[in-house]
């Protein structure tokens, strides 16, 4: 598990600067927002302002001690017509993944304040190895070298302090920053991957009052799910290629190149000697990445034709727009995942199996032409992990208007997992779900045209409005 941890590495964004109030001044302003530091340091960044909330360890026993959130507020640019909180995926993923669609994200709501927290863990928030993955240590915010040792160590010699970054503990964190930094206004809550689920156990064990709608955006898979939790993530994979790759043969122009079927194809190119030589270790790995955005996806004919030549160089051109998406999220101050954080919460809460081994995930994966890293990373890690409380795999009793925007082509979090959890959720309130065909993970980021036509239509008119908006729209489909 080290080693594939420290594979990542490279792949974590670096910490800037710190951008969190640091004068005196600024200090004694604790729950009120002040100019963030590092404002001026990029054009998205501008105008931002930030603040940060002292809340328990644990909530359970609040006399564990206390940790610090970090919220950045956008304000509007018009009068305010209220919040709407952006909640960020991960588990590892700090806010600053969702500022490179803020534009985006205006468009769809105008004239809201937008305020973006980072969960407990993350970004400028009170860190799992706070001197490890500190902006000024080697790495940045990433784990370098002797760190990941330093680190582990650490995790091991605090163990009730690591068994307190729960989801649980980090929703009721939510609760206190909404509850605490409302105005009063209008309130809407945006979440995305995992926080879709950071979301509903908010809303199942502490809802904030006067919530006037939730935008779930690729919504995870029901908790209690066996089949779809992260060790079965190559499945899910698997499956979303190989329907891209029937959609190949159903296609006369992309047929052409694989006359014995596209799946034959993939088989072919993997079954190669010189494979690996081409693509690098884990193959299948690599051909799965390429499923995670509409651009990188469509190359997948023009890679299997080449590669059944002996030819990467399609698959080079495609590796290289995946890194030019990837770098979307660098530079920014409090970038980068915590895979502390990650490993601890995924293995703790979101895998179903627990004896899973090594030989099980290479056996599994045999029978897959498309693969995730994930099942591996569920491996023993050595951080302590936790078991869940009893909120795990409940359900709110009561939800506010909702929508869920979900890629019938995601690779992560499946469509059939976002139909069966609605289908639970719609006895506790109006939820609507609007399918994006075609689209892949992450809609605000993938399918950006049909995010801001349906959250537009939804905040205005609810949730019948934006799923009437959205079945009329090119590429989308009503359920």
């Amino acid at each position: 598990m080290a080693r594939s941890i420290r594979m990542l590495a490279p792949l974590l964004m670096a910490l800037l600067s710190l951008a969190t109030p640091s004068s005196a001044q600024d200090r004694e302003a604790l729950d009120g927002f002040v100019n963030c530091e590092d404002a001026n340091s990029k054009a998205t960044l501008a105008g931002s302002q930030c603040t940060r909330l002292s809340v328990p360890l644990s909530y359970s026993e609040p006399e564990k001690g206390k940790i610090e959130l970090f919220v950045r507020k956008f304000p509007a640019r018009g009068n305010s017509k209220g919040q709407l909180w952006l909640i960020a995926g991960g588990p590892g993923e700090s806010g600053a993944s969702l500022y490179p669609f803020l534009e985006t994200i205006r468009e769809a709501a105008p004239d809201f304040d937008l305020l973006i927290p980072d969960h407990r863990g993350t970004g400028f928030s009170t860190r799992l190895c706070p001197n490890e993955e500190s902006p000024s240590s080697v790495g940045g915010s990433a784990l370098a070298g002797e760190e990941w040792n330093i680190c582990f160590a650490f995790l091991n010699a605090e163990p009730e302090r690591t068994r307190a970054f729960t989801i649980s503990n980090a929703a009721h964190d939510l609760n206190q920053v909404m509850s605490r930094l409302g105005t009063g206004g209008r309130r809407y809550l945006y979440g995305v991957s995992y926080g879709t689920q950071l979301v509903l156990r908010m809303l199942a064990i502490d809802a904030p009052e006067n919530l006037d709608g939730v935008i779930l955006d690729s919504l995870v898979p029901l908790e209690s799910s066996s089949q779809l939790d992260l060790s079965h993530r190559s499945a899910a994979t698997d499956g979303v290629g190989r329907q891209v790759l029937r959609d190949c043969d159903a296609k006369p122009q992309c047929s052409k190149y694989f006359p014995e079927g596209a799946e034959r194809a993939v088989r072919n190119v993997l079954e190669r000697d010189d494979i690996e030589a081409m693509l690098g270790p884990n193959p299948k790995y690599r051909l799965g990445a390429l499923l995670d955005f509409p651009e990188t996806r469509a190359l997948l004919p023009n890679v299997l034709a080449g590669l059944q030549a002996g030819d990467p160089a399609w698959f080079e051109y495609a590796s290289r727009r995946l890194a030019r998406l990837g770098s979307l999220f660098e530079s920014y101050p409090q970038g980068g995942s915590s895979i502390p954080l990650v490993s601890l919460i995924s293995r703790s809460e979101n895998n179903a199996r627990p004896d899973l081994t090594a030989e099980m995930v290479e056996q599994e994966s045999q029978r897959y032409l498309f693969a995730s890293p994930l099942p591996s990373l569920l491996l023993a890690s050595g951080v302590p992990i936790y078991e869940p409380d009893a909120s795990f795999g409940t359900s709110p009793g009561k939800i506010p208007s909702t929508i869920v925007l979900q890629g019938t082509l995601d690779p992560k979090t499946p469509h059939s997992g976002a139909q069966e959890h609605i289908a639970v959720l719609s006895t506790a309130g109006d939820i609507a779900l609007v399918s994006v065909d075609g689209a892949t993970h992450f809609i605000v980021m993938t399918a950006p045209d049909e995010f801001i036509r349906s959250v537009r239509a939804f905040i205005e008119h609810g949730t019948g409005a934006a799923r009437a908006t959205f079945a009329s729209a090119p590429g989308s489909s009503e359920e």
